[in-house]
């Protein structure tokens, strides 16, 4: 199937090309590109349908602090503490010029183990003074959470990336207890949250 959307890709390609080329005959020209534009369509759809682009994580976000500057510290700014939120959230916050360290949010729901989050860089996204993580809940409607964000060396950095690599590999969540949590993983701030809806099932 590959072999045939590459054909037809170039194939279109060619025709379009041609039939701009082809000044003499301006029905030809019309016709040659016609066919092209609908061969590149075909080879888009074939390819779409084999190798589909993966779809966006879609997420909200709570209320917000206002930010005092300087910054001083890291801290989260949204959600903030005593928030109702979605399943899914952009969790943000600020910190100042000089922190150097990576910074990871962890959820302690009514379980009492500590779930890393991540997106696609594992870590939380920093830049200019600003971070931010999507934070994913998955208990029932009405539960707190613990939000914690804390700021790690490269080892307590790897741990918890390897720790989320194994959890999804092995489609289990088992969370991590306080004993378990590295200790270059230091706590810096925390809020509680409540979850508005039921998010069992929901990663």
């Amino acid at each position: 199937m590959l072999t045939s959307v590459i054909i037809s890709v170039l194939g279109g390609s060619l025709l379009i090309l041609f039939a701009f080329l082809s000044k003499k005959n301006a029905s030809l020209s019309v016709i040659l590109a016609s066919i092209g534009v609908v061969l590149l369509i075909y080879g888009g759809f074939s390819y779409g349908s084999m190798s589909p682009l993966p779809i966006n994580e879609t997420f909200d976000t709570g209320s917000k602090l206002q930010v005092e500057y300087p910054v001083k510290k890291v801290q989260v700014i949204s959600p903030i503490d005593g928030d109702v939120v979605n399943c899914r959230i952009l969790s943000m916050g600020v910190y100042p010029e000089s922190h150097d360290k990576d910074i990871w949010v962890l959820l302690r729901p009514s379980d009492e183990k500590f779930y890393p989050q991540s997106d696609w860089t594992n870590t939380s996204y920093k830049e200019n003074g600003k971070w931010q993580v999507v934070t994913r809940f998955g208990g029932d409607q009405g539960e707190a959470y613990d939000l914690f964000v804390y700021e790690t060396d490269s080892a307590a950095s790897t741990f918890f990336s390897e720790t989320i690599t194994q959890w999804k590999a092995a489609d289990a969540y088992e969370g991590l207890t306080e004993a378990e949590l590295p200790n270059g993983a230091v706590e810096i701030d925390r809020i509680q949250v409540t979850l508005e809806n039921n998010c069992r099932g929901i990663h």
